[in-house]
């Protein structure tokens, strides 16, 4: 698990790895706020805590940023406690908050109740509408939830964790079908009929499910 930290005050920044590297995570630090929304992109990283107050761009601002593209489970660190701030803070999108000053468990305790409320949903591909839980093979689409079969799932999930792969019905077949039973390729045409029908039941008729002639399916992201 991976959690990036941008905080600017050195002692409190040492203080933020030692805690979560003791916790198993691999920590990444930044001390400024210019660069964090392109580090973000790149690396996708598991949680992020951001301080409020940077030097280069605020966290209000990386925030907003960071929310157009990821859902990465995000904290907010900040020495201001009106509630204006921490308000504002959740409609950009943040997740929680930790005023300081606080003690290393609190953190610890924070990140790993985040991400247990968290983990379940992940994004089929970085900055995707199309949300996950393999777990439980449920599906949300731009934040409504899908009533998917568990066929109907795999195959979903199959096109959705590869946005823009063309896929032959024979593949998703192998996919969706493992135990290698004989079941012609159109049976994908009709599951992919069932699947753009519930998605586009939830967005005004639009899918992102998309045909290929003569080959087969891909999903547009």
């Amino acid at each position: 698990m991976r959690c990036l930290i941008v905080e600017d005050e050195p002692i409190l920044a040492e203080m933020l790895i030692d805690t979560l590297s003791d916790a198993g995570f691999e920590t990444t630090h930044l001390d400024r706020g210019d660069g964090v929304v392109d580090w973000v992109k790149s690396e996708d990283p598991t949680v992020v805590l951001l301080d409020l107050m940077l030097p280069g761009t605020d966290g209000f601002s990386i925030c907003r940023a960071i929310r157009t593209f990821s859902r990465v489970p995000l904290i907010m660190i900040t020495a201001k406690v009106e509630e204006g701030d921490r308000l504002r803070g959740f409609d950009l999108g943040a997740d929680d908050y930790i005023c300081k000053p606080f003690h290393a468990a609190e953190v610890a305790a924070r990140v790993r109740a985040l991400l247990r409320r968290s983990i379940e949903w992940r994004e089929a591909s970085p900055g995707s509408s199309l949300e996950l839980d393999d777990a439980r093979l449920e599906a949300r689409w731009r934040g409504a939830t899908l009533d998917l079969t568990p066929l109907e799932f795999r195959l979903l999930s199959t096109l959705g964790k590869r946005p823009g792969r063309v896929y032959s019905r024979n593949e998703l077949l192998d996919t969706v079908y493992s135990d290698g039973r004989d079941v012609s390729d159109r049976t994908i045409d009709s599951h992919i009929k069932n699947l753009r029908r519930k998605i586009s039941e939830v967005d005004d008729g639009d899918t992102p499910i998309e045909s290929i002639y003569g080959v087969g399916y891909k999903f547009k992201g």
